[in-house]
């Protein structure tokens, strides 16, 4: 007759349906554990994936045709140039940096955009050009070309600002609603600086260059078609672009170089877009808080048994190595002390909760008098003395205790 032992517990389902045979859990049920710790993480970073998508999606692209004067879309500055020509100034487009510094002469703005499509010799052209430079969200190869006591500082997203000022053309517009806007930081040098952030931060900035001026504008709000009829932004994109004489204008829009010829001057900072910097930041923030939920955090302290013996006596010499290392007399009188008065109170007939009681010392003083050959002041020195002078009293001091608690245990 064949027989089958009955199944034990946490053995009675299936294979595959249960705990498998030895209590060892199935690749089921360790993929299942897995999943349910890690799914909160896995949520997190799908959800910030979603909004750093639908950011990049609702940020309005830019055009080929941005700041183009010519150009009547949204991001297009047609509108301002028609506006700059009904009030007398003459408006010149170019494409290409050198034809802007021909058009330029004493007195005339040009109006440098798109400054990612200049190479080096475009800059070194428009350095050494005898005309006012109105720079529109440079980028810092520009900067550091054009004005190197200006640098970037961050962007900014408050709508509007007021001048702050003394700049004519940033008074007489007023408020101005900038949107997203560039921040700068002067180093050395005079400039003047006009609506700041709250951090002091300003997003123009006009240096004196010799008889010239270079203004560094740091949104293009105030120039674009869409932007342009909000608060003060044709007042101050026509300051801006007029200048002070308001004779002529030459507005540069470059025109994508040649394959080669050392354009796309900017920095890993400038070709990224806000979203993925946003995206990379919302990021950095999800791993410092998994790291901190999954960190181990400690609990209360936990008894366990010392896995061997240690004799009194050498804990006792290893301490007292330790205090002499550390010339701690005081902790160590203080110690010899205390244990010699926890020994005495029980001899005394006096609770134990005494001995380490100030307002108890005269009693305790008095009792140990009575009961050797010593009188109170000796007494009192030996049990709550000042501190030895040196190891040789702490060795007298440790032979008068002896003394005394031999005497108390022998009366």
């Amino acid at each position: 007759m064949v027989t089958q032992t009955p199944p034990q517990s946490g053995q009675d389902a299936p294979a595959g349906q249960g705990a498998p045979a030895g209590g060892e859990p199935s690749a089921r049920q360790v993929a299942g554990r897995r999943w349910r710790s890690a799914r909160g993480v896995v949520a997190a970073i799908l959800a910030m994936i979603v909004i750093a998508v639908i950011l990049a999606a609702l940020r309005p692209s830019t055009s080929a045709q941005a700041l183009d004067p010519e150009s009547p879309k949204q991001d297009g500055s047609r509108a301002l140039a028609q506006i700059l020509r009904q009030n007398g100034t003459q408006v010149t487009v170019a494409r290409h940096a050198d034809d802007a510094v021909q058009a330029a002469g004493p007195g005339t703005v040009i109006v440098v955009t798109r400054t990612e499509r200049l190479t080096n010799e475009d800059l070194g052209l428009l350095s050494n050009a005898p005309a006012d430079l109105l720079l529109v969200r440079p980028t810092s190869f520009a900067l550091a070309d054009l004005v190197p006591q200006v640098r970037k500082d961050g962007p900014a997203f408050e709508d509007a600002a007021d001048p702050g000022c003394p700049l004519q053309a940033a008074t007489l517009a007023g408020s101005v609603a900038f949107h997203g806007s560039e921040t700068y930081e002067v180093q050395g040098g005079s400039a003047t600086e006009c609506y700041k952030t709250e951090y002091g931060s300003p997003r123009v900035v006009q240096v004196r260059n010799g008889a010239n001026t270079v203004t560094v504008l740091g949104s293009t709000a105030p120039l674009t078609n869409r932007r342009l009829t909000e608060k003060g932004n044709a007042a101050l994109g026509m300051n801006l672009a007029s200048g002070v004489t308001g004779s002529s204008v030459v507005w540069l829009v470059p025109d994508l170089p040649e394959s080669g010829s050392g354009a796309g001057q900017q920095s890993l900072t400038d070709l990224l877009p806000f979203g993925v910097k946003l995206f990379f930041l919302e990021l950095l923030v999800a791993v410092v808080l998994v790291a901190l939920w999954r960190s181990r955090r400690l609990g209360p302290v936990v008894a366990e048994a010392l896995p061997v013996v240690v004799r009194s006596a050498e804990t006792v010499e290893g301490r007292a190595r330790l205090y002499r290392a550390g010339h701690a007399r005081d902790r160590a009188s203080d110690a010899l002390r205390s244990g010699a008065r926890e020994r005495l109170v029980p001899l005394l007939g006096l609770p134990r909760s005494r001995a380490q009681d100030p307002s108890a010392a005269q009693e305790i003083v008095t009792a140990v008098a009575r009961r050797t050959t010593y009188d109170e002041t000796y007494v009192g020195a030996a049990l709550y003395g000042p501190e030895p002078l040196d190891d040789a009293g702490l060795v007298a001091l440790s032979n008068v205790l002896d003394d005394l608690e031999r005497q108390v245990r022998q009366s």
